[in-house]
């Protein structure tokens, strides 16, 4: 009885260690990539936020500048720059001054908002 090489038995072993290696590396660097993805839209989202509330609080600077005219700063549905599809929406009650700043990212379907409420007193 004749034996094979031992290297004849195993032909191709190699072959398909090398592609179940690279299917391995392939779907990390997938892995890789839908992170980043991920991480790009919560890093904008993040911006989108900060954007907003810079808008409210400059909104606010401004009344506090202005007190004798607060009545003035109530405003509906202003255009924001800066935001996507962004609106400014100020109301004033009394001494109470409330800020909604909303936003929509494209291709998103929901509509995002930020609010402030402040007590603005005139001084004596």
């Amino acid at each position: 009885m004749l034996r094979e090489p031992a290297h004849n038995r195993q032909g191709g072993a190699m072959l398909l260690e090398g592609l179940i290696s690279i299917l391995i590396f392939a779907m990390g660097i997938l892995a890789i990539v839908g992170l980043h993805a991920s991480s790009t839209k919560a890093t904008t989202q993040a911006k989108s936020r900060v954007d907003a509330s810079l808008v409210a609080s400059q909104r606010i600077g401004q009344m506090w500048v202005d007190q004798g005219n607060l009545g003035g700063y109530a405003e509906t549905d202003t255009t924001v720059a800066g935001l996507p599809n962004g609106t400014r929406t100020t109301a004033i009650l009394g001494t109470q001054a409330t800020v909604t700043v909303s936003w929509q990212m494209p291709g998103d379907d929901t509509v995002h908002s930020y609010q402030t409420i402040a007590q603005i007193n005139t001084n004596p």
